[in-house]
């Protein structure tokens, strides 16, 4: 019973997939443009959210790295669980940069 009704919304989905791309196309087409200073702000934008994200990942990563290696050569076993601490501090600068990427595509 459940695989037919998965079936029939699957192919309801498939069905409105090319009215839904007509949409979304007629939905770009009708964008309007930006003017240069609205270009300036969010490249500015853009700037400041990668600087940000990369000094306060820079700073998290100095504290909770040292503390890190302070915990670690104190008790060894404890390094595999502090070094997510530091993955995490790193995410922060991923996630920067893929926001910056985000608005930097608003530009185009």
């Amino acid at each position: 019973m459940k695989l037919t009704r998965i079936t029939a919304i699957a192919t309801a989905v498939l069905a409105a997939a090319p009215a839904l791309a007509q949409e979304a196309a007629e939905a770009a087409a009708a964008t309007t443009t930006r003017s240069p200073l609205e270009n300036a702000v969010i490249a500015v934008a853009a700037a400041m959210t990668m600087a940000l994200s990369v000094i306060g990942a820079g700073a998290a990563v100095g504290k909770v790295g040292a503390a890190a290696l302070g915990a670690a050569a104190e008790k060894p076993e404890v390094l595999t669980k502090s070094i997510l601490f530091v993955a995490l501090a790193e995410g922060l600068c991923v996630l920067g940069f893929v926001i910056a990427i985000m608005l930097t595509q608003k530009i185009i």
